[in-house]
């Protein structure tokens, strides 16, 4: 049964002038476009998108929260990700994150993930 999937947040376009990590990886951003995060979850990309807003942590004090999320997330995306199935295992979730920021890279979005 697939347990993980993919998603996509929409970021305020403040983070490619505030975040030099993020512009250094997107020089190809067309500014027309929006700023994203993809990432991947075995949560409903809503709940997850929740952990992101609030800076969640969890038992063991792992962070569950990307700081760019925290700070500049907006909403989720589901036009750029629904049509991705889930799948069953983290490394193909990992290889899908990856195959999707690729994706959206080329077509000039601003793209980060983990």
């Amino acid at each position: 049964m697939p347990k993980y999937q993919v998603y996509v947040i929409e970021l305020n376009r403040k983070v490619f002038n505030e975040s030099a990590r993020f512009r250094k990886a997107n020089p190809q951003f067309n500014p027309v476009l929006e700023c994203l995060y993809v990432g991947m979850s075995s949560k409903d990309p809503k709940e997850r998108f929740e952990q992101h807003i609030k800076g969640h942590t969890s038992k063991r004090g792992h962070k569950l929260a990307s700081k760019l999320v925290q700070k500049y997330g907006s909403f989720l995306r589901p036009s750029l990700y629904s049509h991705l199935e889930p799948v069953r295992t983290k490394k193909e979730a990992l290889e899908l994150e990856e195959k999707l920021t690729l994706e959206l890279r080329r077509q000039r979005y601003a793209v980060w993930s983990n």
